[in-house]
């Protein structure tokens, strides 16, 4: 893994993310006491990175929403029904970006249009560089993180539970969680 370049310009290309070494996961409060963490195993996404002006940069990033795995049968279940996603009808989660802004030293902020559930919201997800290698296959990989807040409801994802001790089951803010590992296309 590299630092950080002063340099962008070796950066600029397409990328294609690689699915197998990256993650896109979300984090719940569940019963207004823990958290529940879950991922989306099935994604594909682009980038197109320009180091003279990252602004002219973007990418989109498609979601199969019956991916959603929480590592519990009956609540995935449940998501995938109308009370959550609806993947019947809204079989797909997409991100696609609008402006590329760099923030800092090793830092993007992606503003870009979120659908979830057929309602399209914009949003800014900031971005951490975290390097770049050459791969044993001669690949070269761009790391980044990110990570956003948003509330569910603003998207139509309104089910929800009152607890006896007060409070829901299920927090209205769902924290999006961005690990990619982006192959540079030759």
């Amino acid at each position: 893994m590299t630092a950080f370049p002063t340099d962008l310009s070796p950066l600029t290309g397409r990328y294609t993310i690689d699915a197998a070494h990256s993650r896109i996961g979300f984090v719940a409060r569940h019963a207004m006491v823990t958290k529940v963490r879950g991922a989306f195993t099935e994604f594909e996404g682009d980038a197109s990175f320009d180091g003279a002006d990252p602004s002219r940069s973007g990418g989109t990033v498609t979601i199969q929403a019956h991916s959603v795995d929480t590592r519990n049968a009956d609540r995935d279940k449940h998501l995938r029904s109308n009370d959550f996603l609806n993947m019947d009808e809204y079989p797909q989660i997409t991100f696609v970006s609008t402006a590329v802004h760099r923030s800092g030293d090793s830092s993007f902020d992606v503003t870009g249009d979120l659908t979830i559930k057929g309602v399209t919201k914009s949003v800014t997800i900031p971005f951490t560089y975290e390097g770049t290698a050459t791969d044993p296959f001669g690949n070269i990989r761009v790391g980044l993180e990110g990570s956003l807040t948003i509330n569910r409801k603003d998207y139509g994802v309104i089910w929800n539970a009152a607890l006896e001790t007060g409070g829901v089951l299920v927090s209205e803010k769902i924290q999006l969680e961005f690990e990619i590992s982006a192959i540079k296309e030759a």
